[in-house]
């Protein structure tokens, strides 16, 4: 693999996989998962059944799949190391019993815990979805040359540390079709998140106010100590009339207030890995107001196609000026640059790639 291999040409002759998509384990997954990692997951479960391959997903109860579930205990408490143990513990035994039962091809972990359940061999694929200081050193060090890691975006790819080996990146792409609705643009500003300190909604509602715009949160508060003490100090102190949080917006719900959004904002101080709600908002006509964080200003056209700020004086003057950007500019940017099918071709190669790694290997240790 190297320290940047490529999955290969994309030329090789398709052949009908097995995969095992394994989602981390205290969320689930479905197209109506409030993460980008469970809606990359959700994604390419569909697009696998579409292709006529059979697709296996590991998540929580209260996932749900194209393919085939395999459901594991959800965590109902407060998510803390216990529940997080047992939650992983769980996820083992399920990859274990799912590569029994079935003729597993290639392995493909989601979560940013990977290295807990992480298979001893066999192909295996890992999608590094969050910002790379947040995982392991060691495990973005892989000694075996079935196990493939890669990041989400080129801008991720450039921050990993001494010593890693990952292969080229695959860039996320959005389903464009899929969240095109026509209808008129309303007068409020749209955030759509996971609600925990690093995502700097507070700051969202800071500069909405200033501008005197409403502002609509959708996201979930996962019960992390740390996130539900955010709501309270941080979120929900700053609600009002006119600044509203609606909880988990499902697909329909979250494409209707992305098309009628005046702009998303996304106030994260982490480094994003790539915004997969940025891509999503473009792709509806929609500008994004953001902090440069990671990827952003990969994703957002100053000035073109939505505003980098900052602070938040910046973010308020950002989120008036926002309707006078041009939609059709923003759709046209993201259906150029954010290809689902783009995605999905490039994890079939890198899926046909390790499977063949794999047949290659059963071949040698078969061979008399």
């Amino acid at each position: 693999m190297g320290g940047d291999a490529a999955y290969g040409t994309g030329t090789r002759p398709a052949t009908t996989l097995t995969v095992l998509n394994v989602a981390y384990p205290l969320a689930p997954v479905g197209p109506d998962a409030v993460g980008g990692a469970e809606q990359v997951l959700s994604m390419l479960d569909r697009a696998l059944v579409g292709a006529g391959h059979r697709s296996i997903v590991i998540g929580c109860r209260g996932s749900s799949a194209s393919g085939t579930l395999v459901e594991t205990p959800a965590e109902n408490g407060v998510l803390d190391e216990a529940a997080k143990h047992r939650a992983q513990q769980a996820h083992r035994k399920a990859i274990a019993a799912a590569r029994a039962r079935w003729p597993i091809d290639v392995v493909h972990l989601h979560g940013i815990d990977f290295d807990a359940y992480l298979p001893d061999d066999g192909p295996t694929l890992v999608s590094l979805h969050l910002p790379l200081d947040w995982y392991p050193a060691e495990a973005l060090r892989p000694a075996r040359d079935d196990l493939w890691l890669h990041a989400v975006s080129a801008a991720q790819h450039k921050t990993a540390p001494p010593g890693a080996r990952l292969a080229a990146p695959i860039p996320n792409g959005v389903d464009i079709e899929a969240l095109n609705l026509l209808q008129p643009k309303r007068d409020f500003a749209l955030v759509l998140s996971r609600v925990c300190p690093e995502k700097g909604i507070h700051l969202a509602l800071d500069a909405a106010k200033q501008a005197g715009v409403q502002l609509v949160i959708g996201g979930k508060v996962y019960p992390y100590e740390t996130h539900t003490r955010y709501f309270h100090d941080e979120v929900q102190s700053r609600l009002d009339g006119r600044r509203r949080f609606l909880g988990p917006l499902g697909f329909t719900a979250k494409r209707r207030f992305l098309n009628a959004a005046r702009c998303l904002v996304v106030p994260s101080l982490a480094a994003e890995t790539s915004s997969l709600v940025a891509m999503e908002a473009l792709a509806c006509g929609t500008p994004v107001v953001a902090f440069p964080n990671g990827a952003l200003p990969d994703v957002i056209e100053h000035g073109r196609t939505g505003f980098l700020v900052n602070t938040v004086d910046e973010m308020a003057q950002a989120i008036l000026a926002a309707s006078s950007l041009d939609a059709e500019t923003c759709r046209a940017e993201a259906r150029r640059r954010f290809s689902l099918e783009r995605m999905i071709s490039s994890y079939m190669d890198a899926y046909q790639a390790l499977a063949e790694l794999g047949t290659d290997r059963r071949r040698f240790v078969a061979a008399p």
